[in-house]
């Protein structure tokens, strides 16, 4: 039963971050899109890792190549995406309001999606049979 909480909780708290990106693009003193680009590198961060992982499992460490890689593309996509709204806020393309509550979604949505795996990670979880 305490597996349940905590995925509400991973559910309520996604949602916020998702609430905070989709405030700093349509409150109406911004009023522009630009910021939702991040959502993006939300879905595409966890992909290569998990790709890793499936190739890994049979043979080799946690610190084979492939992991190493999967690893630097996952840091790429997550530096992009902070780096995005500041980009788009110094070339004045956004607000600097849009690219602080775009950088607070971030923070938590990257907190969201590493409580995901770290519980699903888990092999004595019951979520492991999904």
């Amino acid at each position: 039963m305490a597996g349940i909480k905590g995925l509400v909780s991973l559910a309520f708290a996604g949602s916020i971050g998702m609430t905070f990106v989709i405030l700093a693009c349509a409150l109406p003193q911004y009023k522009l899109w630009w910021p939702f680009f991040v959502v993006l590198f939300y879905i595409l961060c966890p992909i290569p890792t998990m790709i890793a992982r499936r190739h890994t499992d049979g043979a080799g460490g946690s610190n084979s190549a492939c992991m190493e890689t999967a690893v630097f593309i996952t840091m790429g996509f997550l530096v992009s995406s902070f780096a995005l709204p500041i980009v788009l806020a110094r070339a004045s393309v956004i607000f600097w309001g849009a690219c602080y509550l775009t950088l607070a979604g971030n923070v938590i949505v990257y907190l969201t999606i590493l409580g995901f795996f770290t519980i699903f990670d888990m092999d004595d979880s019951d979520y492991a049979m999904w």
